[in-house]
């Protein structure tokens, strides 16, 4: 797991984490929220975009947010698959509770309904009220632990701040979240600041200070130009490191094979950009070991790991050596050390 290898090389007690994300499994939140909680005693989120759902279910376990106007958070009802489609839990459990009220009426079922009706079993409700409850129980507890640890006295009246108190207004803010269906009506929608302070959060916004403005701004603008402009998906990132997923696309002529003889591939040159001073360099990956080093390229490294030239800081090509090892079928040959 990336993040947990590049979480146990990172020294200090504080944790800053730079979000952004359309969301995932609220499972896989946990388990990241439980790893930073066990290695640092502070934990700050800090969302230049947008951490939607499981993103916003790891910005929930922080004990600080810090968001510019643009930013937005989402959302956190599972979403369920059923039979080939993706929908909300929230909206599924009431809108079987709506049927559900309209025959307690005494009046006739809704011929529509049967067919819906006849696809439902207890286990599927049972599934969706499992998973709409995972979210509101993480959130209530990462709440009262972390964001309200310090939420000591009532701004309004003076008074001491209790536990229950804590509890309750988490588990609100947690219901609040939840509430697709008859509250924000669209899983996707952006939660801005005020939507969120409105739940009675307190969000850090970066608008207060320049400088921290300016870089967030300046951070966005280039980790959207990178998912735009390239195939890379993914991006594990810390002052030392930089690991990345891509996609290649599939078909002829799609890896950059630099060398061929009689259409076999005899060497591929891999373009990198440094993900910290933006340097440009290129990395040869032999599949012939009698293919001599292109003038300028560096000869793929042995861990997948290479160092630039320029800063030292280290891009991982893991997943390139993998999608090009896959079109060639051949493994790429590392060069004896001293050749």
């Amino acid at each position: 797991m990336h993040f947990r290898d590049q979480l146990s090389n990172l020294k200090g007690e504080q944790l800053d984490l730079i979000l952004q994300t359309p969301g995932g499994s609220g499972e896989v939140a946990q388990d990241m929220v439980r790893i930073i909680r066990k290695k640092f005693s502070r934990f700050c989120v800090l969302v230049p975009g947008w951490a939607k759902s499981a993103g916003t279910i790891i910005a929930m376990g922080a004990d600080e947010i810090v968001m510019s106007d643009e930013s937005a958070l989402g959302p956190i009802d599972a979403q369920i698959a059923r039979n080939g489609n993706v929908f909300s839990a929230d909206a599924f459990i009431k809108g079987f509770e709506k049927i559900k009220a309209e025959v307690a009426t005494g009046a006739p079922l809704n011929k529509a309904y049967i067919p819906m009706l006849q696809g439902i079993s207890p286990g599927d409700l049972e599934n969706a009220e499992n998973a709409l409850g995972f979210a509101k129980v993480l959130v209530q507890e990462w709440l009262t632990n972390y964001k309200f640890a310090s939420w000591n006295i009532h701004r309004s009246t003076g008074e001491p701040v209790t536990r229950t108190e804590k509890e309750a207004k988490a588990l609100e803010i947690a219901n609040a979240l939840c509430a697709q269906s008859e509250r924000w009506k669209r899983h996707g929608r952006s939660l801005m600041i005020k939507d969120l302070e409105d739940l009675g959060l307190r969000i850090t916004n970066v608008a207060e200070n320049s400088e921290l403005d300016d870089a967030f701004r300046r951070y966005y603008a280039l980790q959207h130009l990178t998912f735009e402009r390239t195939a890379i998906y993914k991006i594990f990132e810390t002052p030392d490191s930089f690991v990345f997923r891509s996609a290649t696309p599939a078909g002829p002529g799609a890896a950059p094979f630099t060398s061929q003889r009689d259409g076999i591939p005899r060497a591929a040159n891999i373009g990198v950009i440094c993900g910290r001073c933006g340097s440009n360099f290129s990395v040869q990956a032999n599949f012939d070991p009698n293919e001599p080093l292109k003038a300028g390229c560096i000869p793929f490294p042995e861990n997948n790991a290479v160092d630039c030239p320029s800063c030292g800081f280290r891009t991982d090509l893991t997943a390139i050596r993998n999608n090009l090892e896959a079109q060639c079928k051949k493994a790429i040959v590392i060069a004896a050390k001293g050749a």
